[in-house]
């Protein structure tokens, strides 16, 4: 069986795809491929494993309907028509689960470097400006014993709370499809309105899949509504932010900061203004990127590949309606 892959895979995945007798093609170019040469190459494969932001929209999966799989190297899969690819007869599947901790650190990480100017104060040193102490400037904030909002209590979302409970004491609000007894048993976690959670939060992050329903959800009405001294976390999806909006917020001081390892568009421009922000810290979308986690992202995907090579259903399945169609 042929499986073409677009990117680069971590060795652990392609022994695996090799050791089941799979004849492996990977796209190595460092350049984007277009929907049509996206295709064009799928032709002659059986299975695709794709990694980076390609979209399969109708047009792509009735093209590929041939396929016996599409494999995501990922948690997130807004760019899959997944009724589109259940008519075409295509199962799809992620990588959930392996990037809980990975990325929640990485949420972790934004929010202290946040709270205490980090990103800027290390830049200052390379402009010579570590020079004359004065007491009364570059102040941070602590977070002991602040509110830490959760928008989307799933794993991640969890295991941040989890993180923050245990080392800052944090309090701990949620908002969520619905509640989940998990948390409020485990973390004390209340569940809140949508606008409460804005209120509240002093530390808001973000931990919800893109959807229809979460598209642009932090707008200006939202951050608008949140603390002056509040910081907003995101390392789900940078649609679900309003850039323009955020960039507004911070330069009215309506937001204390603001941590993103995701942005709307990727890569983000050069010359976007967050970038030049001192309380803005922003990271190339690398909650997943460890050693450890892309092993085991790869090794997740191989076995989704393995399993549609030898016509089982996918481990991790999007739409298991496939196989009853």
């Amino acid at each position: 069986m042929n499986v073409l892959i677009t990117r680069a895979l971590p060795q652990k995945g392609l022994d695996l795809l090799e050791a089941a007798g799979c004849v492996v093609t990977q796209y190595t170019e460092k350049r984007e491929l277009t929907p049509a040469q996206l295709i064009e190459l799928c032709q002659g494969q059986d299975v695709l494993l794709s990694s980076g932001p390609n979209t399969f929209d109708e047009g792509f999966l009735k093209a590929c309907r041939h396929l016996k799989g599409i494999a995501l190297l990922s948690v997130g899969y807004d760019k899959v028509d997944l009724e589109a690819a259940t008519k075409y007869g295509i199962p799809v599947s992620n990588t959930p689960d392996v990037i809980t901790q990975t990325t929640a650190d990485t949420a972790f990480l934004l929010m202290l470097s946040v709270s205490r100017n980090a990103f800027a104060m290390s830049q200052s040193i390379a402009k010579g400006k570590w020079q004359f102490y004065d007491p009364t400037a570059n102040l941070g904030q602590d977070l002991y014993g602040k509110t830490l909002g959760i928008f989307g209590m799933g794993r991640i979302g969890f295991n941040l709370a989890a993180k923050c409970k245990a080392y800052f004491g944090m309090n701990i609000i949620y908002h969520n499809r619905k509640p989940k007894p998990e948390a409020e048993q485990e973390l004390d976690a209340q569940y809140v309105s949508f606008d409460e959670l804005l209120k509240q939060s002093d530390v808001l992050s973000v931990h919800a899949d893109l959807s229809a329903e979460t598209k642009r959800l932090f707008d200006r009405q939202a951050f608008g509504r949140m603390k002056p001294s509040a910081i907003f976390i995101n390392t789900a999806r940078g649609g679900i932010h309003e850039e323009d909006a955020l960039i507004e917020a911070l330069q009215n001081t309506k937001l204390w900061g603001a941590g993103l390892d995701v942005t709307n568009p990727e890569p983000m421009d050069k010359n976007n203004p967050l970038l030049q922000m001192p309380n803005v810290c922003i990271l190339p979308h690398i909650g997943s990127a460890t050693v450890e986690t892309r092993d085991n992202m790869a090794i997740k995907a191989a076995e989704n590949v393995i399993a549609a090579v030898q016509g089982y259903p996918m481990p991790n399945i999007l739409n298991p309606e496939v196989y009853s169609v």
